[in-house]
């Protein structure tokens, strides 16, 4: 039995930070543990352009702990008027490592997201001749369409043409829930990745109703059937260079996740290596677990990988039920539950 593991420490190439207080309490968490990670821009209001940008990253910068090597890498919002030449810009310069493309009202923060794709053809198009990569958050949001057959629907309607359409634009199909979005990537272009969160390779659409209604489960999209989570688990730790590591974190307090009408978000930043590290060993597969987690994503962004290490080891101990976060509670991923491996850095 393997009872510890070093890795070249690793990347989340999906993370929700928030801002001001709430950012500066979940850093840490994030920093701890990665290397870099693509940073979420659906704020209240939205990171748009260059300079909302760079004033963002500014802010993440300074709230870094001493001691602690992290680099944020951000990323544009897409809307309805984007201006490609912006976009270029911001790319050029250094401050968009990729943009981010929300279906209008998808999810968190999507209110200003794109109502129709074929309004930002010029956009992507600038971006596929640029060599930006767009990252999808890939769902309808047709009402009559069931809430667990939208990321299916998605790839039906407008992903499938999309990829026709920009043969050479790098896309990140972010946190996949299927297994009709595991085959289609990885039946589709060396130019299509995915990214896959803990929550969805350790739970299914069970989690959300068992005994009761479980808010702290809610995320979107939306945990699917049995099989599903068991397709992505057989991706991920294939040894596939398409799938990486993406936690999808998301802090969301107590107040708001357990209301008439709760936020969609799991927590999952304070044991994030922890958990797909579990999801391995499971899997008989630890040998995989660097490159889904420190080489795929910098391979497919064009970025050098990590020189440092980190070391994991195998040890039983229990989540907290729930932490504190710029004076709010929040319920991490886990909660009361064991975890069998726990974070060192070496």
């Amino acid at each position: 039995m393997i009872n510890s593991i070093t890795i070249r420490r690793p990347d989340d190439w999906h993370l929700h930070l928030r801002d001001g207080d709430m950012m500066r309490a979940v850093l840490p968490y994030t920093a701890r543990q990665f290397g870099r990670a693509i940073v979420m821009p659906n704020l209240s209001p939205p990171v748009t352009d260059v300079e909302k940008t760079a004033a963002y990253r500014g802010r993440i910068i300074a709230a870094i702990p001493a001691g602690l090597d992290f680099t944020p890498l951000m990323t544009c919002y897409l809307t309805d008027t984007t201006d490609p030449m912006d976009v270029a810009r911001g790319h050029s310069e250094g401050v968009f490592v990729a943009a981010k493309l929300y279906p209008a009202h998808a999810t968190t923060g999507s209110a200003h997201g794109v109502t129709d794709i074929a309004k930002i053809y010029p956009v992507l198009e600038k971006m596929q001749a640029i060599g930006m990569p767009l990252l999808i958050h890939g769902e309808v949001t047709d009402h009559h369409v069931d809430i667990f057959d939208r990321e299916a629907v998605f790839i039906e309607r407008t992903l499938s043409k999309l990829v026709r359409d920009m043969p050479e634009l790098k896309i990140v199909f972010e946190h996949i829930t299927t297994r009709d979005a595991a085959d289609f990537v990885i039946d589709g272009p060396e130019t299509l990745a995915a990214t896959i969160t803990p929550q969805h390779l350790h739970i299914n659409r069970n989690a959300i109703f068992a005994g009761g209604i479980r808010p702290h489960f809610y995320c979107l999209p939306i945990a699917k059937r049995e099989e599903h989570r068991l397709r992505l688990r057989e991706v991920a730790v294939s040894g596939s260079r398409k799938f990486f590591l993406g936690t999808d974190s998301a802090p969301h307090s107590v107040g708001a996740k357990e209301s008439a009408c709760g936020c969609a978000g799991i927590f999952g930043a304070p044991y994030a290596i922890e958990s797909y590290t579990a999801v391995f060993d499971e899997e008989n597969a630890l040998d995989r677990l660097e490159a889904f987690a420190s080489e795929n994503g910098p391979r497919f962004y064009g970025l050098p990988l990590n020189e440092g290490t980190i070391t994991l080891h195998r040890q039983s101990h229990q989540v907290e039920e729930k932490l504190t976060a710029a004076g709010e509670d929040i319920v991490p991923f886990h909660a009361g539950e064991e975890i069998n491996w726990r974070l060192g850095l070496k």
